[in-house]
């Protein structure tokens, strides 16, 4: 577990500075919007910094586990330049270097364009048809498009439509725009195979659907993509346990310990149905499978060594983890480290799921459903986008309970970041694109705190 540690100042008023008291009083106090005239800024965010042997070396780690993590770079690196390389040799350039990390493409040749970006809630990879449709043709050209995608680590991008056409030689992996709406960054390296936003558990989902409908030589691309992809996995898994983002490693806050979007959570369940091997994922080898128990297993002691601990006391977790350390950490410049009610959630679901939890991880589970019984927000609305003032939290007595997505590590008090690393104590404060575009609030850890109360290991 993450013990932290708070300045002695702000130590005294932990215990009952919670977001309750503050909607109760703030908010009903104003008569309506939450006032802004006390508002604040109360600090901005430190950039994340990427692995390196440099930060491995420095660390409180022992040899033989510095020597491990530096293997990991290693491997990570290989991987990443084999990439480039294929890519570079269907495009007929140089391979990339040090010196030139985006390789070429010869004068007057034809590169194809991008990826269309997806357009649909599952990614045109719909996982819940009925078992005779992943065998129908239109499962198979999904099927097709995710075969061509996958990258020569073993991974996929985000945010592709997998119902478009696969890809063609020498187009890229990723789709150019990485954030829907956003200029094109052509060929920029980025998202290259990751587990943001469902991304490769997904398409490994859909693949097995699609190889149990597929008997035989019929449906072995199928299975031997699954397995590369699972094998991908396992390769992207930190020696502690952890997962970043993006792997191979890209670099900057993507190489954090990722629970933000359920991205690490999604990982274990996958690797869960990999290494019981019944059903679409009977094909599973034995010792793949036993390879995915372990790794899940190594998953879940570091969600449980990563939960944050204050005085004592278990609450949460952040979004982002330092893969060393530990240590909660801020991704996007409005993205602060943090205690997160929403991925906080995700994860004691996750953990109410395991068939014989550890003591430690029904105290984890325990921990985390009291924080947020005590971090329900209520009696306050979040708005729908007005068209000029855009989206507000307002009283309104009789709602809720909402939760606020961070909550101050210190003061357990709501907290909102702006794009221009500021942190806010008063969401009406931020900007009116961060505040219409980011969910800032949400009901989510209702569906976890129902779930708990009906979880025989709830109570002693």
């Amino acid at each position: 577990m993450k013990n932290m540690t708070t300045p002695p100042s702000r130590l005294a008023r932990l215990p009952r500075a919670l977001a309750t008291a503050f909607a109760a009083a703030a908010l009903l106090a104003s008569g309506g919007m939450l006032p802004t005239a006390h508002a604040a800024i109360i600090g901005y965010m430190q950039p994340y910094d990427t692995l390196t042997e440099a930060r491995i070396s420095s660390s409180a780690l022992p040899a033989a586990e510095q020597a491990a993590w530096r293997d990991y770079l290693a491997r990570s690196r290989a991987l990443m330049a084999a990439d480039k390389a294929v890519l570079a040799a269907e495009r007929g350039a140089a391979a990339p270097t040090a010196a030139a990390p985006t390789a070429a493409v010869p004068t007057g040749s034809a590169t194809p364009p991008a990826p269309p970006h997806n357009t649909s809630h599952d990614g045109g990879m719909p996982l819940n048809r009925q078992a005779a449709w992943y065998g129908s043709a239109e499962a198979r050209l999904v099927a097709a498009n995710i075969l061509s995608y996958q990258t020569p680590a073993g991974g996929w991008g985000k945010n592709t439509n997998r119902a478009a056409p696969p890809r063609q030689r020498g187009q890229h992996y990723v789709v150019d725009d990485v954030v829907p709406g956003s200029p094109p960054r052509k060929d920029a390296w980025n998202y290259v195979g990751t587990i943001d936003n469902d991304a490769t558990t997904t398409e490994l989902r859909f693949l097995a659907r699609v190889q149990a409908q597929a008997p035989g030589a019929g449906g072995d691309a199928y299975r031997q993509s699954f397995l590369k992809g699972l094998r991908y996995l396992l390769n992207a898994q930190y020696p502690n346990g952890g997962y970043p983002q993006i792997y191979p490693l890209q670099g900057g806050y993507h190489d954090a310990i990722t629970f933000n979007d359920n991205a690490m959570g999604s990982v274990v369940e996958l690797l869960d149905e990999a290494a019981a091997a019944k059903g679409d994922y009977a094909f599973v080898p034995a010792a793949m499978a036993g390879e995915a128990r372990a790794a899940a297993a190594r998953a879940v002691q570091l969600i449980l060594a990563s939960q944050i601990v204050i005085g004592g006391v278990r609450t949460a977790w952040c979004q982002q983890h330092d893969p060393i350390t530990l240590s909660p950490v801020g991704a996007r410049n409005f993205e602060p480290p943090s205690l997160t009610s929403g991925e906080s959630a995700a994860l004691i679901i996750l953990l109410m799921r395991l068939p014989d939890p550890s003591p430690d991880a029904v105290a984890a589970v325990r921990g985390t459903a009291a924080w947020l019984q005590r971090a329900a927000l209520r009696d306050v609305e979040w708005t729908g986008k007005e068209p000029i003032a855009g989206r507000m939290l307002v009283a309104k007595p009789g709602a809720g309970p909402i939760w606020s997505r961070y909550y101050d590590i210190a003061t357990m008090k709501p907290i909102f970041g702006d794009r221009d690393r500021s942190i806010h104590d008063d969401v009406n404060a931020v900007s009116l694109e961060r505040r219409n575009g980011y969910a800032w609030f949400g009901t989510g850890p209702a569906k976890a705190l129902e779930l708990y109360a009906r979880w025989p290991h709830s109570r002693p």
